[in-house]
């Protein structure tokens, strides 16, 4: 089961929950008619810091579903954007950015919108990252956090499992790619047209993507491609995976190669290195957790992986990185 959380806060802009909720009950409504019973189930739930009714911007209230510390893992997490000054909220509630340090450590995409993309900064995940940002605060944030690379011309970025929209029509477009990934091509468009009657430019042309990957017309593979992502932290065999998307082991790594120019393991590989890159700059987690975290039981084949990729080790990465974060120069 995919489980899909959104944050509710006071002050909040409200059609930053109410729209992308209404799009995936959209899509989840879409995919049962075409397919029944056979689509994965998805639970969307809303959360506060303490369950209270939530006042929104503009006065209504919304009954949240969990408190902050019941919620559970997620796999995605929506923020909501902040009306006018959003340092008030963000900074009354360092538990709402210890939640979202845990959860990111734990494998979770986290989805901020305009102003909400401070939650992210002041965690401190977008430190050295790109990010963007509703325009009318864009010189507030960069005094604010001057270590992210802010994005002035990009409506969403995305590093890692980190994405940002600067404004509730670009956290639009960005649902209809996750319901592309939780239901596939058809489905997203048929949530976009229902949702948006004008004709949109792809979310992959107009996106700034961290170490964006090799574009190609296999659409199958980059399904597969999302899979991969999407389940980098568990055990994975690929002739399983090959099996899922109807290929044999052998069709299934030669037309990996032929559309990425990698194999479907040295693409795994390097989505759990790049994410253990993170967790080791940003995170307290030992080498052993961090390798837990993206898969590998084994920490000497993990750091043996590591050194291949990097010519480093995963404690020789962190102190280097770790200087560079925090010298007083």
């Amino acid at each position: 089961m995919h489980k899909i959380t959104f944050l509710l806060c006071n002050n909040m802009l409200a059609t930053s929950a109410t729209l992308p909720f209404e799009m995936l009950r959209a899509a989840e409504s879409a995919a049962r008619a075409k397919e029944g019973s056979q689509v994965e189930p998805v639970l969307i739930q809303t959360t506060s810091i303490d369950k209270l009714p939530i006042k929104t911007s503009i006065g209504f209230s919304l009954l949240p579903d969990t408190k902050l510390e019941d919620v559970g893992d997620s796999d995605i997490i929506y923020l909501p954007a902040l009306w006018r000054n959003p340092r008030p909220i963000v900074k009354k509630h360092p538990e709402i950015l210890a939640w979202l340090r845990k959860a990111y450590e734990n494998g979770a995409m986290l989805s901020a919108v305009g102003t909400g993309c401070c939650f992210l900064a002041e965690a401190g995940l977008l430190n050295d990252k790109p990010a963007t940002t509703h325009w009318h605060y864009f010189d507030q944030f960069q005094r604010d956090y001057p270590r992210v690379k802010l994005k002035r011309q990009y409506f969403i970025t995305q590093a890692s499992n980190l994405y940002c929209s600067a404004s509730v029509n670009a956290m639009a477009d960005l649902t209809v790619h996750f319901v592309k990934r939780l239901y596939g091509e058809a489905i997203a468009s048929v949530v976009e047209r229902n949702f948006s009657h004008e004709i949109r430019r792809p979310y992959e042309n107009t996106s700034y993507f961290e170490g964006r990957t090799k574009q190609h017309p296999d659409e199958e593979i980059v399904q597969a491609q999302i899979w991969l992502q999407d389940n980098y932290n568990r055990q994975i065999n690929l002739s399983e995976v090959a099996g899922r998307f109807e290929m044999s082991v052998r069709t299934f790594n030669r037309r990996f190669k032929n559309a990425t120019g990698q194999t479907p393991l040295g693409y795994l590989q390097k989505v759990r290195i790049e994410i253990a890159k993170d967790l080791l700059q940003t995170s307290n987690l030992t080498v052993s957790e961090v390798a837990d975290k993206i898969g590998y039981q084994d920490v000497g084949y993990f750091t043996s992986l590591f050194v291949k990729l990097l010519a480093t080790s995963p404690r020789e990465y962190r102190t280097t990185v770790r200087a560079k974060l925090f010298t007083a120069d």
